[in-house]
């Protein structure tokens, strides 16, 4: 095996894929990236056996073939190289050279036969969606995902599609983001649960233009993106029912400027307890005054003028979630729908909109 290239046609690639090569391994080839040089051709894989990345870009093949290398020593390398300079990548006995300029390195290797593959993943449901409405469905919701909780079905996040729309659901049992976009695709319902590092791998390889084209299958989903193929395993579980999370018509409707109830919130968590980020939220006529305390009795408050005249009441909530929600809505207002003090609040664009937010309340 032997190919020759500038260097930035194998760093790109190598800085695609290195994302999923843990430091720390139990298999030692799961540290290894797989080359595979044929028909002017490189192609770079890596694996954690959960998440796959395949990305490639042409080179000069004077010898085909098939080996694993360390990932990121090989990275290093490329990427200490000079800007535009030439690499010479050739296979000797079971050690792999690396040339260029005045420069050589010798890695070890690993047969290209004990790299673990990802079987065919069998589409059920295969489309193309614009990256920039990939990426939104993502970013509206990925924060909403819990971190090693032990229902193993909530640490990742819910795609879903009903034959006109295409959505994304996340939930940590606290909180809850939803998010969709008008996608005409085959009848019927389909849901899969795409694993956490998968959802933030994917993210970081969405870009601003261009089109993804997407296949789901009973074990895997597949997006591919120009010359990177992102394959991940889904999470075999029941994803909860979100419908019945999100308040249909709360009693108490909140309109809000929001950059003006973020910034708020954000002055007043300054003093929220560090642990809970409790926040107490009390409404009155057109106003909104939130309030936060610490153990060691500090204080903080401030007053926000909204678009309210119900009741006057009070309710608690996790500081942190609120803004979370206020970040990932779009648009100058906000909407808050509240029915009691015992009762979930639900963040959205006045009037609807794509992205829907639900937070439990704290008793504070």
């Amino acid at each position: 095996m032997k190919f020759t290239s500038e260097r930035e046609r194998i760093l790109e690639p190598l800085q695609a894929v290195i994302g999923v090569v843990e430091r720390r391994q139990t298999m030692p080839i799961l540290a290894n990236v797989l080359l595979s040089a044929k028909n002017g051709r490189i192609s770079i894989t890596a694996t954690d056996l959960e998440v796959e990345l395949v990305a490639g870009g042409e080179v000069t093949v004077q010898a085909a073939g098939d080996i694993t290398v360390p990932g990121r020593k090989f990275l290093d390398i490329v990427r200490a190289l000079p800007e535009k300079s030439n690499v010479t990548f050739s296979l000797e006995g079971d050690k792999v050279i690396v040339r260029s300029g005045k420069s050589r390195f010798t890695l070890t290797t690993l047969p290209a036969t004990d790299f673990p593959a990802v079987e065919e993943i069998n589409a059920q449901l295969a489309f193309d969606i614009d990256q920039p409405g990939l990426r939104g469905l993502l970013e509206k919701t990925h924060f909403s995902m819990a971190q090693q909780d032990v229902r193993y079905y909530l640490n990742g996040m819910l795609l879903e599609s009903d034959g006109k729309m295409l959505r994304t659901v996340a939930t940590d049992g606290h909180r809850l983001a939803l998010s969709e976009i008008e996608l005409a695709l085959k009848p019927g319902i389909h849901q899969v649960i795409i694993p956490r590092k998968g959802v933030l791998e994917l993210q970081r390889l969405i870009g601003n233009e261009g089109v993804a084209a997407v296949q789901v299958g009973s074990n895997h989903v597949r997006v591919s993106i120009g010359d990177i193929r992102f394959t991940s395993k889904l999470i075999d579980g029941r994803f909860p029912e979100y419908g019945r999370v999100i308040p249909a018509a709360p009693g108490r409707l909140v309109k809000a400027d929001r950059d003006a109830l973020r910034r708020a919130l954000h002055r007043t968590s300054i003093l929220a307890n560090e642990k809970y980020r409790g926040i107490r939220l009390a409404l009155r006529a057109n106003l909104l005054v939130l309030t936060a305390h610490n153990p060691e009795q500090e204080e903080a408050e401030e007053e926000v003028e909204v678009a309210y005249e119900g009741e006057e009441f009070e309710v608690g909530f996790n500081v942190n979630y609120l803004l979370d929600a206020l970040a990932a809505l779009d648009g100058v207002e906000v909407e808050l729908g509240l029915t009691d003090a015992n009762s979930s609040c639900l963040l959205r664009a006045p009037g609807g909109g794509s992205s829907r937010y639900v937070v439990m309340p704290m008793r504070l």
